[in-house]
């Protein structure tokens, strides 16, 4: 497969936009016939797929960050206008319970269950799922899909997107849409699952956590939603990959029973690759990747000056494979690297070094020094 392919970010320090120019040649392939066999055959959505769209070579990209946003201030200390109020003991004891309980939850299920409900070869397929699910999630849906962060050939983003598909939060270009929205509108009303918005207070602080962990999920989307992604659209590949997000799933159910099965060589041991590899898998990747919307706004550091809350999580740092590492997201987007010292460990980027290394992937983005002292907070920790 051939793909010749040249992109450069431009970043305008006036208005913090982002514009894409890119090239690229036809990167379909041998896949897309595959692709579009099993879109057809499954009759799962019947997309027009018009050629003389997909063959327009330049598209130029602005998105991320609304063009009336004035300069922002540089070496800002650190009590600034964009902080939200210090929630009270109460909420943050509250918040923190509400997110450790389900976790503790599951350790101590799997410490009742060891011999007859768990195993090391089930926690072998939990684990395994679990990174390249979220993998398919933070490399391909976020850094590549949402930001293009780097640049990967079509075999590498259809693996991607298969994966991430498995983490069952929804067809490629819907999660794209909705995560372009809310870097538009970060904590500001049209924010899809910003905690700051339902209100003061410790009822506040709760409807807030809700809302941007799971209750978002339950209101319609914005109208136009589907603007966000229309450089997505023009992707036949993309198109047809994503469309084909409900067969992905039933994929990332069936073949940790099939693992699992094949190791123990007994239906028993299928079962139970299907549950923890499976189910409990998909509640870990859910449950992590919304505490990434709703605690990486609420609880931790904030080196950066940014207009919103996101915050610097460790923990999620680590079970998000990087993502917890979110106010230098937030201050950085089009980074492919999240964890900016030697110890914010981000696995995510770590792979994407990795295909580099190996030449599947280039452009890879990061951020100079200058700009990272430049937007430094004074007076803030270093996490």
């Amino acid at each position: 497969m051939s793909l010749n392919a040249s992109a450069r970010l431009i970043e305008d320090e006036t208005e913090h936009e982002y514009e894409y120019e890119y090239e690229d040649e036809d990167e379909l392939g041998a896949v897309m016939p595959f692709a579009e066999l099993l879109l057809r055959s499954t009759k799962i959505l019947t997309l027009p797929l018009d050629p003389a769209r997909i063959r327009e070579r330049r598209s130029s990209l602005i998105f991320l960050v609304p063009r009336s946003h004035p300069q922002r201030p540089r070496n800002l200390p650190m009590s600034s206008e964009h902080d939200v109020g210090k929630m009270s003991i109460t909420a943050r004891v509250v918040n923190i319970i509400a997110v450790v309980l389900p976790f503790a939850g599951l350790i101590t299920a799997i410490f009742l269950l060891w011999g007859w409900g768990f195993s090391w070869c089930a926690l072998g397929v939990l684990l395994g799922m679990y990174v390249a699910t979220v993998l398919g999630v933070t490399v391909g849906y976020h850094r590549l899909y949402t930001h293009r962060s780097f640049e990967t050939r079509g075999v590498v983003k259809v693996a991607l997107t298969v994966l991430g598909s498995m983490a069952a939060q929804g067809p490629l270009i819907r999660w794209v849409a909705v995560h372009r929205r809310h870097h538009q509108h970060s904590d500001e009303h049209g924010d899809p699952h910003s905690p700051h918005q339902s209100g003061n207070g410790t009822l506040g602080v709760l409807r807030g956590l809700w809302h941007a962990h799971m209750g978002w999920l339950f209101h319609s989307d914005a109208p136009n939603l589907m603007n966000c992604v229309r450089d997505l659209e023009r992707s036949r590949l993309v198109r047809v990959v994503s469309a084909l997000f409900p067969l992905w799933l039933v994929v990332g159910l069936v073949l940790p029973a099939v693992i699992g099965g094949v190791i123990t060589l007994s239906w028993s041991g299928a079962l139970l690759g299907f549950i923890w590899g499976g189910m409990v898998r998909i509640f870990l990747v859910h449950h992590v990747t919304w505490s990434v919307n709703s605690v990486c706004h609420m609880i931790g550091s904030r080196p950066f000056q940014t207009r919103d809350n996101s915050r610097n999580n460790l923990v999620f740092g680590v079970l998000a494979l990087g993502e917890g590492w979110h106010n230098n997201h937030h201050a950085f987007p089009t980074s492919a690297r999240h964890g900016l010292r030697w110890w914010q460990l981000d696995l995510s980027y770590l792979f994407i070094r990795a295909l580099a290394m190996m030449n599947l992937a280039w452009n890879v983005r990061r951020p100079g020094a200058d700009h990272i002292n430049a937007r430094t907070r004074i007076g803030a920790p270093s996490t």
